[in-house]
């Protein structure tokens, strides 16, 4: 028998971020989740380290590589029609539900426990999944830096509701402080700049 979660999840490249925006540089959902993937990282391992905590960063990583793997089915709804109301929150949630679980069964049984947990959020895996949500904001918050420094302005006032959200996840999460402390910075910064850092 053939199962097609593999080449479902390959489909990521072809989902295109920021839709309702005009880009300097387009960003695919594939793009995204490496980022995403990789701060989320970054934070459990300095809510390890700085925090003594005891994370499990690789599940973090993992997460936010899959953290919008829903949108293969969906596509990416607009920040500003998803959170335009509580119950179109809530309704686009489900629908992100059931294609979590549509992935799911694209997926030979015996490994579906599997990936369960990284598809679909659990009480258990809680503060990981915060720090994805903080990861995903973060990301955005680079794609927002990134566009109005190469001259779009487009992404101004993106960046403000973005870093006002990044304010308020804070006051929970110190590990996004201390990112956007110590790496954001950088992000601005030329190739020789970073080479010489």
């Amino acid at each position: 028998m053939e199962y097609s979660f593999y080449a479902m999840i390959s489909r990521m490249k072809y989902i295109n971020r920021w839709a309702l925006m005009r880009n300097a540089r387009e960003e695919n959902l594939c793009e995204h989740s490496l980022e995403v993937a990789v701060i989320a990282h970054a934070l459990a391992t300095i809510s390890n380290v700085r925090y003594g905590n005891s994370l499990n960063t690789e599940k973090a990583a993992l997460i936010g590589l899959y953290h919008d793997a829903s949108e293969i089915i969906t596509g990416d709804m607009p920040t500003p029609i998803k959170y335009y109301n509580n119950d179109l929150k809530s309704a686009f949630k489900d629908v992100e539900n059931i294609a979590c679980h549509k992935l799911l069964d694209k997926l030979p049984e015996d490994l579906r426990q599997a990936y369960n947990p990284i598809l679909l959020k659990n009480n258990e895996d809680e503060y990981l999944w915060r720090l994805v949500k903080a990861a995903d904001k973060l990301s955005a918050m680079i794609k927002c830096m990134e566009e109005t420094a190469s001259g779009n302005s487009e992404f101004s006032s993106a960046q403000d509701t973005i870093s006002a959200a990044l304010d308020k996840l804070a006051s929970a999460l110190p590990e996004v402080n201390d990112f956007r402390n110590d790496f954001l910075p950088a992000y601005c910064k030329t190739l020789d700049e970073l080479t010489n850092m």
